[in-house]
């Protein structure tokens, strides 16, 4: 099980009201900032956002590689799928796949994709079989 994961962004502001609008629906959070002078020499700047009393998902500034990272956040149901699908779209994502059954991977897969901002690839996914 991860702990956390970092991704570096090129517009700070713009990522973290990106992410408050489509994790919102899943009940995730921006719930921290930590100042990087804090902590080892060079440490970043970083906006964490998590639930459920852990933080887990964390941005920074620095050299995006948009195509190198997917990230899948896992969603209670399909109207929660549905839900952030759209607050993700209308925070200025853009579509990869819409909300429906994976069937490549299995029928009980439901899942949504779209590229934030900085074109990271996000999926907010509901497997049945996994609640």
């Amino acid at each position: 099980m991860l702990d956390h994961v970092f991704i570096s962004v090129s517009d700070i502001g713009r990522s973290i009201a990106f992410y408050e609008a489509a994790l919102a629906p899943l009940g995730i959070a921006h719930a921290v900032d930590y100042d990087g002078k804090d902590g080892p020499p060079g440490h970043p700047d970083l906006k964490g956002f998590g639930a459920n009393g852990r933080v887990f998902f964390w941005l920074r500034m620095g050299v995006v590689e948009g195509r190198a990272a997917h990230a899948g956040f896992i969603a209670n149901g399909k109207l929660q799928v549905d839900t952030a699908y759209a607050a993700a779209m209308a925070a200025g994502a853009t579509e990869i796949h819409p909300p429906g059954p994976q069937l490549h991977y299995d029928p009980r897969y439901y899942a949504a994709q779209v590229r934030d901002p900085d074109g990271y690839s996000l999926e907010f996914v509901y497997k049945e079989w996994q609640h």
